[in-house]
């Protein structure tokens, strides 16, 4: 238990970490970096280029300071963090590494500012907020490793199939080389796959949304080939797995982990709102309940480019062709010619509430929304005007947690 003292020295540095905060976690994972290079074995390099990953220890930092005198109110994030971790790697000797320079870090940027009060209060918080992870996280390894199928660390899996699903987006479908059994996991829930790329100094580990309901004597990842864009790199993994990853080869996962999952217990119709490879997760939770709930209402909305790009468009259509309780609805930004000549889409341009509002059977219904984090705020905002209860809106980001704040 933290002191008043402790509490109220924390509480004032709030307004502090507003301003700062993502200068000292970038100041934070310059320092770690330098001092412990091994760490880059685990961490993605390209959030870090870009900024999500300070953003994101930015915001959980000031949550956790925000809400410091009643940290239960930010456990589904520590639970969200550490299935991350777990799936990572991420162990408990790491995080007296991480206080240390994230200690420093402050002291570094708040200068004179940063008073001996301040450092020991951070100091004693984040010991109490590493042995919340740490304890969460420990639950999780045991049961990784100790379910019906599960494993510790890393595992080796062979490429049994490799399928192409649009022009960006591939499926592997992965099987134990030892050919034991895997683990179940959760619809919604992702693995992640380690490799080491030729002429890289580090491995890659990345996470990718298990896209077939569980149940099958194989996992199915299906990944966008990320070329990259001006003033981005190209994605080095998922190139690296579209170019250079034949059927046959041999890749590392964890054991899957995740909290967007599907609320197998909820009755209520289901909308599912993708954009690009977003509806991964959601394909995983479609095929779930046309497999195991025939009564429960789907309604599949997902937002492409164009036919070119929309992948698994064929594999819906024709469960919904198959199952009277699904509906889809597809929308295309830049439609090609052959998608006019064939009216493969719903709507041009962008979803917006009043097409929403006129293709979703009821409002009383659970919303799952997965995609490019523009298209999550349209989306999240929109659902808000609909003023859709928060309790029913469940959705997932695709790397580090981000804002689906429209003013940020």
């Amino acid at each position: 238990m933290l002191s008043e003292k402790t509490i109220s020295v924390i509480e004032s540095t709030v307004p502090v970490l507003e301003i700062h905060g993502t200068t000292i976690t970038k100041r934070f994972y310059e320092r770690l970096f330098t001092a412990h290079p091994e760490l880059l074995h685990i961490f993605n390099h390209a959030n870090q280029k870009q900024g999500k990953q300070p953003t994101a220890l930015a915001n959980a930092v000031y949550a956790a300071a925000k809400h410091i005198d009643q940290l239960e109110t930010i456990l589904p994030v520590v639970k969200q963090i550490a299935h991350k971790h777990r799936s990572l790697g991420v162990k408990a000797e790491h995080y007296p590494i991480v206080g240390q320079n994230l200690l420093a870090a402050i002291k570094d940027v708040l200068g004179d500012a940063a008073t001996d009060d301040i450092l020991q209060a951070w100091g004693e918080a984040y010991g109490v907020i590493a042995d919340a992870f740490i304890g969460v996280e420990a639950d999780m390894y045991v049961h990784a490793k100790e379910q019906i199928g599960g494993w510790d660390a890393f595992r080796a899996f062979r490429v049994d199939r490799k399928i192409r699903e649009s022009d960006v987006i591939t499926s592997f479908y992965l099987v134990p080389q030892d050919g034991q059994s895997i683990a179940p996991f959760e619809p919604g829930q992702y693995i992640s796959i380690k490799v080491e790329i030729p002429g890289e100094a580090f491995t890659h580990i990345r996470q990718y949304s298990l896209s077939e309901a569980a149940g099958k004597p194989y996992y199915r990842i299906s990944v966008k080939r990320e070329d990259g864009i001006p003033g981005q790199p190209s994605g080095k993994v998922s190139v690296y797995l579209h170019d250079q990853i034949e059927e046959g080869a041999i890749v590392l996962l964890s054991a899957p982990a995740g909290d967007f999952i599907l609320d197998q217990h909820d009755t209520k119709p289901v909308v599912f709102i993708s954009g690009g490879v977003g509806l991964t997760p959601l394909i995983s939770m479609l095929n779930t309940l046309v497999e195991s709930y025939p009564n429960r209402q789907v309604t599949f909305i997902h937002a492409a480019q164009n036919g070119d790009m929309h992948a698994m468009r064929k594999h819906v259509e024709e469960l919904a062709s198959m199952y009277s309780q699904v509906a889809f609805h597809w929308c295309y930004q830049n439609p090609t010619v052959l998608d006019k000549a064939e009216q493969a889409y719903h709507k041009e341009g962008y979803i917006d509430l009043p097409w929403l509002q006129s293709v979703v059977p009821t409002k009383e219904a659970s919303f799952y929304f997965c995609g490019p984090l523009p298209f999550m705020k349209v989306i999240h905002h929109a659902l808000n005007v609909w003023e859709i209860p928060q309790e029913n809106i469940h959705y997932e980001f695709f790397g580090p947690a981000g804002s689906l704040s429209a003013s940020d």
